[in-house]
């Protein structure tokens, strides 16, 4: 847009220089042709201004930071998202994101007993717009394939390395994650990269391993599943016990309290009850070994 403004500005310039005519010299164009020419000029001239001081002006997108390089000198000042005024036409505006970004791996690692394990990967990142500046004289715009990426793998490898491959299928595989985030964001930080998470998508442990693994888990499962059974057959033997105890305890105190006195008394009041029914019925008196009556029955 600068170079544009300043051929605009130049060509009206140079018309002016051309059309100049001494002092009393008539032109030899026609007057419609005179004004044609003025008019272009006088665009041209509107037109260069225009977006003379328009170039002044950087638009940095939102989600990006802008690095100022005039000729290979970096200026200290960082553009933020937004328009950002004034600006030297003449510079270089780098626009560098600060957005969240995603390099995704697919290697092979070690763990602590010598095996090889597949480790599918990734790590979340995004530039330190303080340090966009510095990130740029010192590595350049691609400072992830330069920075990142290896110390990345080397941090992976190292780390895995000291955990054995069955603790990469269990939960301690986000133990491991967490680790690879702090020691990377040690290294990387400092060069103006800042780390946010590591997260592990898959873990590919040898066919061999994976089998004994997922035995000693189901192995693992089955033990536990029989340690309910033998409780829950503990707790109804404990409730059954604590049942006939109950009924014991019942039928002791039952039998304490029922005497020969009691039972010849309950004898006269179910004969009373039945003598004033008015069903038919025979009654014997003095009958049985306690002279109580002997029902013969009725209708």
């Amino acid at each position: 847009m600068f170079w544009i403004a300043l051929i605009l500005l130049g060509a009206g310039i140079l018309a002016t220089f051309l059309n100049k005519m001494p002092k009393g010299t008539v032109s030899p164009y026609p007057l419609p042709v005179i004004k044609l020419a003025h008019a272009i000029k006088m665009s041209a001239f509107v037109l260069g201004g225009f977006l003379l001081v328009l170039s002044c002006f950087a638009l940095i997108p939102a989600g990006n930071v802008g690095v100022i390089d005039f000729f290979g000198n970096v200026s200290g000042r960082i553009l933020r998202a937004g328009i950002n005024f004034p600006v030297n036409p003449m510079a270089k505006i780098i626009k560098m994101s600060v957005k969240t970004q995603e390099i995704k791996e697919l290697m092979d690692v070690p763990s602590k007993e010598g095996l090889t394990v597949q480790l599918e990967i990734s790590v979340l990142y995004h530039l330190n717009p303080e340090k966009a500046t510095e990130v740029y004289k010192s590595v350049g715009p691609h400072y992830a394939d330069i920075i990142l990426e290896p110390q990345f793998r080397s941090v992976s490898r190292g780390v895995t390395a000291a955990y054995d491959a069955k603790a990469l299928y269990t939960s301690v595989r986000e133990e491991l994650a967490l680790h690879i985030t702090q020691q990377l964001q040690d290294i990387v930080a400092p060069r103006g990269v800042t780390v946010e998470s590591t997260p592990l998508r898959r873990v590919g442990l040898p066919a061999r391993l994976t089998e004994s693994i997922e035995e000693k888990l189901r192995a693992e499962q089955d033990s536990q599943r029989m340690e309910f059974v033998l409780t829950k057959e503990k707790q109804e033997a404990e409730r059954k016990r604590i049942e006939a105890q109950g009924i014991s305890d019942f039928q002791n105190i039952v039998a304490k309290g029922i005497s020969a006195e009691l039972l010849k008394w309950k004898g006269i009041e179910a004969t009373e009850k039945l003598a004033n029914s008015p069903n038919s019925k025979v009654i014997v008196i003095g009958a049985g070994n306690e002279g109580l009556p002997l029902i013969l029955g009725g209708q």
